[in-house]
């Protein structure tokens, strides 16, 4: 029986002639699939207080890579709907997305794209390069726009390292989908514009790994210390920021050790000046 012969439905549509886009094929064959589009049913209305909502997430590059990190709190209203919730996701072996936004739908997202970058490179023979999967990203993001529209964004934030630069870059997006390059750093959520202000302050070209996680856990702190959406270090159940770095030799997530040892150094710190580091003149 040749390849396909004989089967339907979905198992048909596998062996069928298309694009090395794995989002192309559910739009193909399976839309209704993609949870991410299409406008919430007529009738229905957003109630985003009764969503889980994610924020705050920030990336950096230094002097081997870049830092992508995440607080662990997901609200919903005025109320803490989880602590502990994973907000930085690796999407292949050079590259890793953050979100801010409505959870289930973002969660969707990033499984979605993991699987548009594993679909590629097992078609292609190649990876894509980080300047076409950050293109990808914002088509993937624009497909959500109806419901964005509606009260249910979802706001990446991408940093890879680019072989072919050597260097790490990031990437920033709306909701729309249109895509920024950020020098440097950049940060989403609703924390962001506290982030972003101590990002300013801190950051230097060529930090150290050490020197940039501490940045990223100073910058989430001040988050936390002005936006009541923003989770800060919580010792007492040990849930700590998610800190993640891309360099030459891949992903990696530090350790929960590394972690929680920087910020009960920067907690430590905060016990004497309660504000933070001053920006060097």
């Amino acid at each position: 029986m040749a390849r396909g012969e004989g089967m339907g439905g979905p198992v048909a549509d596998l062996f069928a002639a298309g694009s090395s886009s794995f989002i192309d094929f559910l739009q193909a064959h399976r839309p209704e699939m993609l949870g991410t589009s299409g406008l919430l049913p007529e009738g229905v209305r957003a109630a985003p207080d009764q969503v889980p909502h994610g924020t705050t997430v920030l990336a950096l590059v230094y002097r081997d890579g870049v830092l992508i990190a995440g607080d662990r709190r997901a609200t919903m209203g005025h109320m803490i709907s989880q602590r502990d919730l994973e907000k930085v996701h690796p999407a292949d072996d050079h590259t890793a997305l953050a979100f801010a936004g409505s959870v289930g739908l973002a969660l969707d997202l990033v499984k979605l794209y993991q699987v548009e970058l594993t679909h590629f490179e097992k078609i292609e023979g190649i990876p894509m390069t980080l300047n076409a999967k950050a293109t990808r990203l914002g088509h993937l993001v624009r497909q959500n726009l109806g419901q964005a529209m509606q009260g249910l964004a979802v706001v990446p934030l991408l940093a890879g390292y680019d072989p072919e630069t050597g260097k790490g870059r990031v990437f920033g997006y709306d909701i729309t989908g249109g895509r920024f390059e950020r020098e440097d750093f950049h940060a989403e959520g609703s924390g962001s514009v506290f982030a972003r202000g101590a990002l300013k302050k801190l950051y230097r070209p060529e930090m150290s790994r050490r020197d940039a996680a501490l940045t990223a856990l100073q910058s989430l702190y001040d988050a936390a210390d002005d936006d009541s959406a923003t989770g800060g270090p919580d010792l007492s159940r040990r849930i700590y920021p998610i800190l993640s770095v891309l360099t030459a030799d891949g992903f990696e997530r530090l350790s929960e050790q590394e972690t929680e040892e920087l910020a009960r150094e920067i907690v430590d710190q905060r016990h004497r000046l309660p504000n933070g580091p001053v920006a060097a003149v």
